[in-house]
């Protein structure tokens, strides 16, 4: 970790107790700005830890999102409303110490690899589950809003938001103002708010060979509608070439009804189509605004580029949801 070693090991001795060693240490690939480390730890009394350390770099400045603190603090309000996560261990406004989890999260291992053909047919359903807990979450667990509003309780437009972004990138994209226009005119009735996780999908979930075992990835939880969740669980670039819907390994059908047995709320199928085109825009916009970064020098990065040649898949997509 070089100069960041002396950061490290701070804050692992004020978790585990001064004179804690670290064994063995990776950087995982992933995450521009952010650092994320799995280090092997020894604590003073010899026990052994194996630890996912995420980090903001000295200097940097706050994304978009809760940030790490506000991460942290999140993710035990979910353990204590029984959604499985990693235990936190210590956590500040530039890090987070937590318990690393067993299981893979590369989706094309979990959606090809024999280890977990058995946990598949059940990962629909599970989601809907654990969606149903996020959702029950009080909003007051939510970081604070900035200003004197309290709990982001209330939710902005997202799709006039996401129209706002687009608009910014001063290019011209037919078949994304097509999109918006027409989820203008036919959004669904919102009767509810809870807290939105924002990154429900196949990539964010820690599988292991029984199923889900960690929801990760939670900076862009808010205050929203929760078939926001559903939605984008349901984007077809979170199916990495499967022809299930739900996440590539499940179908709609599984996992609306786990999630309305177990949350008490009819999941509307017209609402959800809608979320779901939603989520299509709204992965198209962010593949715009990834290439950009790499074309206007920002960070220079084949990942960032890759990703912008997308844009025309997500174009395909809304067409076809929208026929």
């Amino acid at each position: 970790m070089g100069s960041d070693e002396t950061d490290r090991d701070e804050i692992l001795a004020r978790a585990l107790g001064p004179g804690t060693t670290v064994t063995a240490g990776a950087r995982l690939p992933g995450g521009a700005s952010r650092e994320t480390w799995a280090l092997d730890a020894v604590d003073p009394s010899g026990a052994a830890h194996e630890l996912i350390l995420r980090l903001d770099p000295p200097g940097s400045s706050p994304g978009a999102g809760i940030g790490l603190a506000g991460e942290a603090a999140l993710m035990r309000a979910a353990a204590a409303g029984g959604v499985p996560v990693p235990r936190i261990l210590a956590a500040g406004d530039a890090h987070i110490l937590m318990t690393r989890v067993a299981g893979e999260t590369i989706p094309r291992k979990i959606l090809r690899d024999e280890a977990f053909a058995a946990a598949r047919p059940r990962l629909a359903a599970q989601c809907g589950e654990i969606l149903a807990a996020i959702h029950r979450m009080p909003l007051s667990c939510l970081p604070q809003a900035p200003g004197p509003g309290g709990p982001q309780a209330v939710p902005d437009d997202p799709l006039a938001a996401w129209r706002d972004l687009l608009d910014l990138t001063g290019q011209p994209h037919p078949v994304f103002e097509l999109a918006l226009r027409r989820l203008a005119a036919s959004r669904p009735a919102s009767h509810r708010t809870a807290v939105v996780h924002g990154d429900f999908r196949n990539g964010n979930l820690v599988i292991g060979p029984g199923g889900v075992e960690a929801v990760l990835d939670w900076e862009l939880a808010h205050a929203g509608n929760p078939l926001e969740d559903l939605g984008w669980l349901c984007v077809k670039a979170w199916r990495f070439g499967s022809p299930l819907p739900v996440g590539g390994f499940g179908g709609y059908g599984e996992l609306v009804e786990s999630y309305e047995k177990a949350s008490g709320h009819r999941v509307d199928p017209d609402a959800l189509r809608w979320w779901e085109t939603f989520g299509v825009l709204k992965w198209g916009v962010i593949c715009i605004m990834q290439a950009m970064r790499h074309l206007n020098g920002g960070s220079r990065s084949v990942e960032l580029a890759a990703i912008g040649r997308r844009v025309c898949e997500t174009e395909w997509d809304l067409l076809r949801l929208l026929r």
